[in-house]
């Protein structure tokens, strides 16, 4: 799996036009081939700070929707930016869920209970 995690810092007066138009990429990214799962998120602090996280199936997929003209509109709201868009992608080799937590809290349990019965 492949996520792109994308930081940006709004020039406040353009924060509303950002966020639709981030939103209307939404739909149609999530209909492109490859495509698990898109999310834009805000800073609850500061609504000028926005974070959109995507995740591919594989490299070659994203690569694809990086030519896009979709990703095009994406990377034009650069002049509604205080600075260029943090890019950053990740090849993801292993992921794990809920199981893995459950297991770490059960070492610590057991880890807390020898210390007590020491």
């Amino acid at each position: 799996m492949i996520v792109v995690r994308i930081n940006m810092l709004v020039l406040p007066e353009k924060q509303k036009e950002v966020v639709q138009t981030l939103l209307s990429l939404m739909a149609p990214m999530e209909r492109e081939a490859g495509c698990l799962g898109y999310a834009l998120l805000c800073d609850v602090n500061d609504a000028n700070r926005l974070c959109m996280i995507e995740e591919w199936e594989s490299r070659k997929q994203l690569d694809h929707h990086l030519r896009s003209a979709m990703f095009g509109v994406l990377l034009g709201t650069r002049s509604l930016l205080r600075r260029s868009h943090g890019i950053q992608i990740y090849t993801v080799q292993k992921a794990e869920g809920m199981n893995a937590v459950l297991a770490s809290r059960a070492k610590k349990d057991e880890g807390a209970r020898k210390e007590v019965a020491s």
